[in-house]
């Protein structure tokens, strides 16, 4: 699985492989937020077959997020944990983290889902 920034890129690839949108990524504090997707290969057989299901399913969790809907997360987890061979649970694993982090300790007000990388000190 690869990993691309911004929506230009992943237009050049969609269609020749399947995406899956994953965090809004932000580098600085005052620069704009940006999209990141992975770029899925080699998906199993089991899952080609239900390909549209699995990608709504994980645009949903992605969408949910964002909204706070934190129950709405952990329910389709369960469901989308080792799909896609497993490329992606490392992912689904640290959206699991912050849903428990944010139920136990809800994000401030400000808070959009996106994903600062950068150091605030």
């Amino acid at each position: 699985m690869h990993i691309i920034l911004g929506e230009e890129n992943a237009r050049e690839l969609t269609n020749k492989y399947t995406l899956l949108e994953l965090d809004l990524i932000r580098v600085e504090p005052d620069a704009d937020a940006l999209q990141a997707y992975c770029v899925l290969e080699d998906i199993p057989a089991e899952d080609v077959l239900r390909l549209d299901e699995y990608s709504r399913l994980h645009q949903k969790l992605v969408e949910n997020f964002r909204k706070r809907n934190w129950q709405y997360c952990e329910n389709v987890l369960e469901h989308l944990k080792g799909r896609w061979g497993g490329s992606v649970d490392t992912f689904y694993s640290e959206i699991a983290d912050r849903v428990a982090k944010y139920k136990d300790q809800e994000p401030g007000p400000e808070w959009d889902g996106t994903y600062e990388i950068y150091n605030r000190n």
